[in-house]
């Protein structure tokens, strides 16, 4: 993409910036509570492309002052090595600003600035494919705590010797879908379980669900098709559990999706959180379609939504972890676990833009 090429997109992307400013203050616009939401967010993201923009053209007017001094200044010597210097100077951030601006000018996933709810299911194990999830859930727990990203469980069910058969996340920050949506697909652990007796080395399996927060203008869910029941939550409460109604069962009747929530001891906070979920998953039914058509346009897909894929193996003989789809194999499990998965989403990333890039230019 030449330099003429890349200013006549941004001054394409400029003018809508200035039009969506000049929106955003119009009373109509401020009123309408949805369509100000709506702008307010394309207004953000198209910000860091402006930024890059002016960026660029500075870096562009001192290429053009440089040589400017070098065709008019003949006779000062110092002048003239100070603007080969600068110029030089210049020319050299050309090159990494103009991938940077090709990358902002790719539209991005619609839905990577928002909260996400993760899902992380016990698979094919047992015991072992429990404990396993309440690892998996411990490791995203720390690596969203090291974010300052905000966790709030709205159910779970526990492994009879530890760990969870199902555990469902809300977790809040900055952009969190579009970090946390690789983790989607099939976790494969290969350890020898505390039950083993015979030191032999199983494979057991637990699923990851991300899916992107349905904000309240998403999704418009009618009150005659959902049905509400009550019943007395279970597990650790105090003296309210077992004797207040507080957890909620909804079912959406078109869709037949049950959403169950009993994580607080007030009815109304569950039915909140409840209700949260229930508009998430309706959201996700539609965001599906979506994947599956961006996926049908590439050859390959980091993040392609596909959550019966086999996406990540830890192998606890030999301390490495291996993610599948990008054919990377790190030798440090224990910091994995631990929370320190950012390399892992930092390369899934990277294999992403890229595959963006060469869709765009194509």
């Amino acid at each position: 993409m030449s330099g003429n090429l890349i200013l006549d997109k941004l001054e394409g992307v400029k003018d809508r910036f200035e039009e969506i400013t000049r929106q955003l203050g119009e009373p109509d616009t401020i009123t309408d509570m949805k369509r100000y939401v709506k702008l307010n967010k394309e207004y953000k993201e198209i910000e860091p492309v402006i930024e890059a923009f002016e960026a660029y053209k500075a870096v562009l007017n001192n290429i053009q002052s440089a040589r400017d001094m070098l065709n008019t200044e003949k006779n000062d010597a110092e002048l003239r090595e100070m603007a080969k210097e600068e110029l030089d100077e210049m020319i050299s951030k050309l090159a990494p600003m103009e991938e940077k601006i090709k990358l902002l000018l790719i539209p991005s996933d619609p839905e990577d600035s928002k909260n996400a709810m993760m899902e992380i299911r016990a698979g094919t194990g047992g015991d072992e494919a429990s404990i396993f999830a309440g690892e998996l859930m411990r490791m995203y727990t720390k690596y969203s705590e090291d974010r300052g990203w905000k966790i709030e469980v709205n159910r779970f069910t526990e492994g009879t010797v530890g760990g969870y058969k199902e555990i469902v996340l809300k977790v809040s920050g900055t952009g969190v879908y579009g970090i946390l949506k690789y983790e989607s697909g099939v976790h494969r652990v290969q350890r020898v379980p505390q039950t083993e007796t015979q030191g032999r080395v199983h494979t057991s399996a637990a699923s990851v669900a991300v899916l992107p927060e349905a904000e309240k203008f998403d999704v418009e869910i009618k009150t005659e098709d959902v049905r509400k029941d009550t019943y007395c939550s279970s597990g650790p409460g105090g003296q309210s559990v077992n004797t207040t109604y507080s957890a909620i069962r909804l079912t959406h009747i078109p869709t037949g999706i049950v959403v169950t929530c009993q994580d607080q001891k007030s009815q109304l906070k569950n039915l909140n959180k409840a209700m949260e979920e229930l508009r998430t998953r309706l959201y996700d039914l539609e965001y599906q379609k979506y994947l599956q058509e961006i996926s049908s346009k590439r050859k390959t897909m980091v993040s392609s939504g596909d959550r019966s894929a086999k996406i990540r193996t830890y192998n606890y003989p030999q301390g490495r972890v291996t993610d599948h789809r990008i054919n990377l194999t790190m030798y440090n499990l224990q910091a994995v676990l631990n929370g320190d998965i950012q390399e892992l989403i930092d390369k899934l990333t990277m294999a992403e833009n890229a595959e963006r890039l060469k869709s765009s230019e194509n």
